[in-house]
């Protein structure tokens, strides 16, 4: 399996970074029910800042960002599994699969903090270079800081009706 893949099912929520039950349980091959009725019957292996259950209201910006139904779909908010609640579930779900898995998921974890280290080192460095020359650079500096960033969502388009007013007749 491609680390891209579950690099792709790595959310930032709350300041940690996460992994939701549909995606484990998908990775797992079983079914999302079982992987919370298996945690469920392990609470004690979980405490808050291993697994914990989203807002109602992380729970809809997810389902606007995935972009799915209000018809179909969950009937409860989701689990995130911060890094070390996904270790525990491979105590928790004992297949060769998981195991498998959850190595793959330790890996991507990894390149992700490897990552993250190297563009807070390069954004040191370049504050030093900054320091280092005159103003003439500066825009030079200010061109490579907006490369940096990272690019913003465009606000998307509402769509469906809107109630008329009654103006507009």
């Amino acid at each position: 399996m491609p680390l891209e893949m579950i690099e792709r099912r790595i959310y930032l929520i709350r300041g940690q970074k996460i992994m939701l039950d549909r995606d484990l349980a998908e990775l797992y091959l079983v079914e999302t029910k079982a992987l919370n009725r298996a945690v469920r019957r392990n609470l004690d292996r979980f405490p808050d800042d291993f697994m914990f259950q989203l807002t109602g209201e992380e729970a809809e910006n997810l389902r606007f960002h995935f972009g799915t139904s209000s018809w179909g779909g969950r009937r409860y908010r989701p689990y995130a599994f911060t890094e070390h609640g996904i270790l525990m579930l491979s105590s928790v779900l004992r297949s060769k699969r998981a195991v498998q898995i959850n190595i793959l998921i330790m890996r991507a974890f990894v390149k992700l903090r490897e990552l993250m280290a190297t563009h807070k080192d390069l954004a040191r460095k370049l504050a030093e270079m900054e320091n280092k020359y005159d103003a003439q650079f500066k825009v030079v500096f200010d061109a490579i800081r907006k490369l940096m960033e990272p690019s913003p969502v465009p606000p998307r388009r509402q769509i469906g009706f809107r109630p008329r007013d009654d103006k507009e007749t």
